[in-house]
């Protein structure tokens, strides 16, 4: 056996989850991303998904995806800086820029790669990053790859993010970077009290919205827009494969930085355009966005409605006040038992465990989408209940 394949082969956790009967990933979907989809052949309520509108299976989202199919083809072959713009993938980015308030937008192929390609190349040696110690992944990832001084703030914790500033070179560039909402905990970033200390220490700001749009603000334009921060935000991003109902990402910014961002990030440059469907799909999605404003708000009085519910249990679900509604479980093997539990009795989650959190916070992520309804609510509420009880979570 080589090295590699001896070193990697002592990797056995899936393995000893699947022997005990809780792995808990690649569940295979039989159906479309609806409030109901189909398991092994059983119907089962979603409440793992990110889709907050529910415009996944929407007949104007399917049918713009197809006839964006038909007339430009199944894929561009060829990244966005060479032989693969398309004059769909111009017009969403306009108007992606008029939504959020910026001069422009670039549409990357996925929200990963946004995050990935602009945290890493706006900022040089001497300069800082500047990040919430809870900040998705993808923005990790970004820090990572920069050059740039990393410096993390605990989470939500202002008086944190003012030690860092303080201890940065007046002289240089500082970027504050923060998810809108909390992928995963659902709390909100407190941008009002970020935008102050970022005009006290002159920082700029970039919000990742990929939970917000849609979400919150008006027509569902983000945190920015809900807290009126837009011109004091210097970069809003967004995802496609959650409120859009399709796959991608962008970025929205003034013009200096989108000019920057078009020639030097590398995930941008170097990556296949996002597909035609793709862009047809997001841009219908828009579309029911500013037209049915209604979707968001039956999905705020889903959201109130399940959080009492969870907070009438006696759940955990800390500062969550989003249709990410997070259930603290604090153990490992718990999480996984429950997921497989709650899928037994007919509810689709999500766990959260360890190294993605620490082994004390695991947690079971539950969201809502606009097309849920209260009976759907109350059928999931009742097998929670019975499942945590019956481990004694609760």
């Amino acid at each position: 056996m080589k090295l590699l394949q001896e070193k990697l082969s002592k990797y056995d956790a899936p393995q000893k989850a699947k022997a005990a009967g809780v792995y808990p990933y690649f569940r295979m979907i039989e159906s479309d991303q609806d409030t109901e989809v189909y398991i092994d052949g059983k119907k089962v309520l979603m409440f793992g998904s990110n889709s907050y509108l529910g415009l996944t299976n929407h007949p104007k989202v399917k049918e713009a995806a197809i006839e964006a199919t038909k007339k430009y083809g199944t894929g561009c072959a060829g990244s966005r800086f060479l032989n693969g713009t398309l004059d769909i993938h111009v017009e969403l980015e306009k108007r992606l820029a008029k939504f959020v308030g910026k001069e422009e937008a670039i549409v990357y192929s996925t929200g990963f790669q946004v995050n990935l390609g602009v945290v890493s190349c706006l900022t040089g040696r001497e300069d800082y990053i500047i990040w919430d110690e809870l900040d998705h992944a993808s923005i990790i990832e970004g820090r990572r790859l920069s050059f740039s001084n990393s410096l993390k703030f605990k989470h939500n914790d202002m008086n944190s993010l003012e030690k860092v500033l303080q201890k940065c070179d007046p002289d240089k560039v500082k970027l504050i970077v923060v998810d809108g909402i909390f992928s995963m905990e659902g709390d909100i970033a407190k941008l009002d009290e970020i935008v102050a200390l970022s005009k006290k220490y002159n920082a700029s700001i970039m919000v990742d919205e990929a939970h917000g749009i849609g979400v919150m603000g008006k027509n569902g334009r983000g945190v920015c827009d809900h807290y009126g921060a837009t011109k004091d935000v210097d970069l809003i991003m967004g995802t496609f494969s959650k409120s859009f109902a399709s796959l991608g990402g962008f970025i929205a910014t003034d013009a200096p930085i989108a000019n920057y961002l078009r020639h030097n990030s590398r995930s941008y440059i170097f990556s296949a355009s996002a597909t035609p469907a793709a862009i047809g799909a997001a841009n219908a999605a828009l579309d029911i966005m500013l037209s049915e404003p209604e979707r968001q708000e039956h999905l705020w009085e889903m959201t109130n409605y399940a959080l009492a519910g969870f907070r009438n249990m006696g759940c955990e679900i800390g500062h969550t006040s989003t249709p990410i509604i997070p259930l603290f479980i604090r153990d490992n093997d718990k999480t996984f038992l429950l997921t497989r539990m709650l899928l037994d009795e007919g509810v689709f989650v999500n766990p959260v465990v360890a190294p993605a959190v620490a082994s004390d916070s695991t947690l079971i992520r539950f969201s809502l989408m606009a097309t849920h309804t209260k009976d759907q609510i109350d059928f999931a509420l009742d097998k929670i209940e019975k499942c945590f009880k019956a481990l004694n979570v609760i």
